[in-house]
């Protein structure tokens, strides 16, 4: 038998005191009803009564003088009082509602238990389903309202101007990729990201104690080296010989090859499990390859201080590596974007003249440039699509279906909305895939060189969006649920 829950067995017995009470109401609203007209007759019996009395006194011509105190004779008053006889009523009598004891220092525990003592005095059903039981028909209705329009699964229905705004956002998009990023070191944005990224780790060295600034020839390779030498790992290996010949590993791909210098929470994990245990883990072949190192010893009095000695050092070694090396020529080996080493578990298929499988091919396309600040760049005519869709989105709710302003904000959970940024992406992603092709002539590294891998990412997360929601069109949304639920968890908390 399953157990009633605490919370609803409260409500159900709150709502039977409720009930009580209402109906104590009624019996009330009742009593004071029949005292009131039982105290009209009683008036208009007396006036009846005096005005009788006084045509009696005039009618035997006796005058009475209110100054006079006039004694009457208990003989009297006792044949008044024998006559008298006790008047029905038609009021019932009322009964005191009970209540359930609780004190300021009651715990849940206990005053759960007087709840379900009072449900089973008054047989009250516990396990009943509490929204037919705690709920009106009128609530009811509204709620199942509420839910079909507001955390409901549906599909979008766009119009002719939806694809079409929708569409034209992506062409832009799709532009600026082709004409403004392209392949690694030769867009506009990519020197962009490039010289942002630079700015970042000179301004990071400053914060940790770099005094070069604007004296050094070179001010970011100095930042690089001042970074190289502070935030030291045990896990920065660069050539075969240092992990004695097992597998080929150079200056331009160990920052992929290494696990613990992917920018992401597998790199945080394997950088802080290096530093802990003294080894070093590496992808070769397809394969996972741990490797000894030199004890390393991180500091903190406990794990706790440990761990997050462990992550300083991860962060401050990538703001060493992300613009590359300090003796580094051009822009150097920086580090991959993240979750890209993972693509070197895919060694499958073969490629190119020399047969490759796609994983060799994933660490040549990053030798050559592919690194994280080109993620950046190819972020950007990503970001822009996302942007148009979204303002284009809002103004024709607001102007054109006349809408007001806050049934205007461009939420994840719109369907017209989804559709219209799949749409956006899907048509930056054909672009993108139909220039990498025209320019690659075949060749496997050159076409993901030109490739958008932000975009494809972003096209790949609204396409299994949309198939969900295709596929339980109708189902419960759980995320605009929690969106819900958290949105008036702050309110609370803010009330309070």
């Amino acid at each position: 038998m399953k157990i009633p829950d605490t919370q609803v067995s409260a409500l159900l017995v709150q709502k039977h005191q409720l009930e009580q009470s209402e109906s104590q109401l009624g019996d009330l609203d009742a009593a004071l009803e029949a005292l009131n007209a039982l105290q009209t007759d009683t008036d208009a019996t007396l006036d009846e009564m005096i005005l009788a009395m006084n045509g009696v006194l005039e009618h035997s011509g006796i005058t009475f003088d209110e100054n006079i105190h006039t004694t009457v004779s208990s003989e009297f008053s006792d044949y008044l009082e024998s006559g008298l006889t006790p008047s029905s009523s038609s009021i019932s009598k009322l009964s005191m509602i009970e209540t359930i004891a609780s004190t300021s220092d009651m715990d849940w525990d206990t005053y759960s238990q007087s709840v379900t003592h009072y449900a089973h005095k008054h047989n009250i059903d516990l396990s009943v389903d509490p929204f037919s039981a705690l709920m009106s028909p009128t609530q009811r209705i509204a709620l199942e309202k509420r839910i079909q329009e507001d955390f409901t699964l549906k599909t979008a229905r766009c119009d002719k101007y939806d694809y079409m705004i929708a569409g034209t956002c992506g062409v832009i998009g799709g532009l600026i990729d082709i004409f403004l990023v392209g392949a690694p070191g030769e867009g506009k944005l990519t020197q962009l990201a490039d010289n942002a990224v630079e700015g970042a780790v000179e301004k990071f060295a400053t914060a940790c104690g770099w005094k070069g600034g604007k004296n050094a020839q070179n001010p970011t390779k100095s930042a690089i080296g001042f970074l190289e030498d502070k935030f030291r790992v045990n896990y920065d290996h660069r050539y075969s010989s240092d992990v004695d010949g097992l597998f080929r590993m150079s200056t331009t791909n160990h920052h992929i090859k290494s696990l613990a210098h992917s920018p992401d929470l597998v790199g945080l994990f394997f950088s802080i499990l290096d530093q802990f245990t003294s080894t070093a883990h590496f992808v070769a072949d397809g394969k996972l390859v741990s490797v000894d190192t030199k004890t390393f010893e991180l500091k903190g009095n406990n794990v706790v201080s440990k761990v997050f000695s462990g992550f300083v050092n991860w962060l401050g070694h990538l703001f060493s590596d992300v613009a590359g090396s300090s003796g580094a020529a051009g822009r150097g080996s920086g580090i991959p974007i993240p979750f890209f080493s993972l693509l070197q578990f895919i060694n499958v298929g073969e490629f190119g003249q020399h047969r490759q499988s796609f994983a060799t091919v994933a660490v040549q396309v990053f030798e050559k440039g592919y690194d994280l600040r080109h993620g950046l760049a190819m972020a950007i005519p990503v970001m822009i699509t996302e942007l148009l869709v979204r303002i284009t989105w809002t103004v024709k709710q607001r102007y054109y279906h006349k809408k007001a302003w806050g049934e205007c904000i461009p939420t994840a959970n719109n369907p017209e909305l989804r559709r219209m940024l799949l749409v956006a992406h899907g048509t930056l992603c054909l672009m993108d895939a139909g220039d990498a092709a025209l320019r690659s002539g075949g060749d496997m590294i050159q076409f993901l060189l030109r490739t958008n891998l932000i975009g494809w990412v972003r096209f790949g997360t609204l396409a299994i969006k949309e198939l969900h929601v295709w596929y339980k069109a109708g189902g419960i949304d759980a995320g605009a649920v929690d969106e819900y639920l958290d949105h008036e968890l702050r309110r609370m908390l803010k009330a309070g």
